[in-house]
């Protein structure tokens, strides 16, 4: 298993971090770890939720700064969980949790208006975060080591780590880096016709929208073909869309809108609050949504009961994530003076996110031989290097530039790539002021860097 967002290259930053130089953690999409405040909201509630006694005290202090609507919602889910945060919940979640993730599903893709399929709280998991439900389908879908998982290249490395740890086959679709990392209908068939060639049993398609690490937000029409694909073949989707409100100049089109009128798809849907305007990594809150779910050989089961089975192993996941999932999904009334805070605050961290990756892409134009394709999207930027020197690839400019200025990116080896091209991902998450100090020096080092 390989895991390059936290390998060699960010090994030698904490190496150097030890020895005292100042080092700029772009290597992942952490962004309270870079700076990002957390929502106050959130911590609001759960600061009571840990302690119940702080309602008291809360509602006696005049000077509190805690507003009413997170007391409201506290008491709430006090009573909905009944237990306590201490407690384990039912294996699939809370199911208040679920219904409000279900209701923003549905909020989400106009489902009533649109006369479309409601998402149904039974076929929702919590888990945590949306890594651990991409482990636990794919682990479902490898029978033996004939099985493949088609994922997009470049990729998130969870899913090759994956696949290669439950001993299947990795099958690679390429994304068209010039027309902005869409994909084409054409480009799955190769790749499909390739792996039958090979004998490779081809279970389940990967999907991240918005991309990672190309940051590219796929339109309906791709999303459609997509479909149309794995229809043709009897195969699943996986939909990693846990940075479907990181899009900013682009619409998020989910692919659970898509299998409405394709109910012999079954597809999976991942959403997180790591990513989007929460960032909260550190508390592993997530959710799985399945659909479609066909019944498995010789037996009356489908995989929601598989799954089930899956998720009673683990008893549950953890709550506190939990709880920021139905926050995520369930923000406070806008007309709140909780709400117009909230509001403002998530307004902040997605304009100021989209302005911190223009600051980077502005560099990238005084980089000879550099070019970043795409609209932005998700949290990253994936700039191809075309003028490496000889014998020198994006791992050794990686380390070098790590080594010269502190920035710990990413190779875009790391991620797979065509053959013969060389990238990096940089996630555009510190602050301005580091940025704005650290990018003349990245200008100075590229400029040594391919005339060395």
């Amino acid at each position: 298993m390989d895991y390059a967002v936290r390998g060699p290259i960010p090994q030698r930053a904490a190496e150097l971090k030890k020895t005292g130089r100042k080092i700029i953690s772009c290597n992942i999409g952490n962004p309270q770890a870079l700076g990002q405040p957390p929502l106050s909201f959130y911590r609001q509630v759960l600061s009571i939720l840990e302690y119940p006694e702080l309602v008291e005290i809360y509602k006696g202090n005049s000077l509190s700064h805690c507003p009413e609507t997170a007391i409201e919602y506290a008491e709430y889910i006090q009573g909905e969980m009944d237990t306590g945060l201490g407690a384990y919940s039912d294996s699939k979640g809370h199911l208040f949790i679920r219904e409000a993730v279900a209701q923003f599903i549905d909020r989400r893709d106009n489902t009533l208006e649109r006369k479309g399929v409601l998402s149904d709280p039974d076929n929702i998991f919590l888990t945590d975060g949306a890594s651990e439900g991409a482990k636990n389908i794919i682990e479902l879908l490898i029978k033996d080591r004939m099985d493949g998982i088609m994922i997009p290249i470049p990729q998130y490395p969870l899913y090759s780590a994956t696949i290669r740890r439950c001993g299947g086959r990795q099958v690679n679709y390429y994304l068209n880096e010039e027309m902005g990392w869409i994909l084409t209908k054409n480009e799955l068939e190769e790749s499909y016709a390739k792996a039958q060639t090979e004998n490779i049993n081809i279970r389940a398609i990967v999907v991240i929208n918005p991309g990672n690490p190309t940051g590219a937000v796929l339109n309906k029409k791709c999303i459609d073909e997509i479909v149309s694909f794995a229809s043709e073949k009897g195969i699943a989707i996986i939909a990693d869309e846990v940075y479907q409100e990181n899009t900013y100049d682009v619409k998020f089109h989910s692919f659970a809108q898509s299998v409405w009128e394709c109910p012999e798809v079954p597809l999976f849907s991942l959403h997180s609050v790591s990513k989007g305007f929460s960032g909260e990594c550190g508390h592993r809150g997530g959710y799985l949504e399945i659909r479609n779910m066909p019944r498995l050989e010789s037996t009356n089961q489908t995989m929601n009961d598989v799954l089930f089975r899956q998720a009673s192993v683990n008893l549950c996941s953890n709550t506190v994530g939990q709880i920021l999932v139905y926050l995520m999904v369930n923000p406070p009334p806008m007309d709140s003076e909780a709400g117009k805070l909230h509001q403002t605050e998530v307004n902040t961290i997605l304009s100021q996110l989209r302005s911190k990756a223009s600051i980077i892409k502005r560099s990238f134009q005084e980089m000879d031989g550099v070019q970043c394709f795409g609209k932005v999207g998700a949290m990253y930027l994936f700039p191809r290097l075309n003028l490496l020197p000889k014998q020198k690839n994006d791992f050794d400019y990686c380390m070098a530039l790590l080594d010269s200025t502190g920035l710990t990116t990413v190779n875009g080896g790391g991620f797979g790539q065509k053959e013969g091209t060389h990238h990096l991902r940089i996630a555009f998450l510190p602050p301005k002021s580091i940025l704005e100090e650290v990018l003349p020096k990245w200008v100075d080092f590229h400029r040594n860097y391919i005339n060395s």
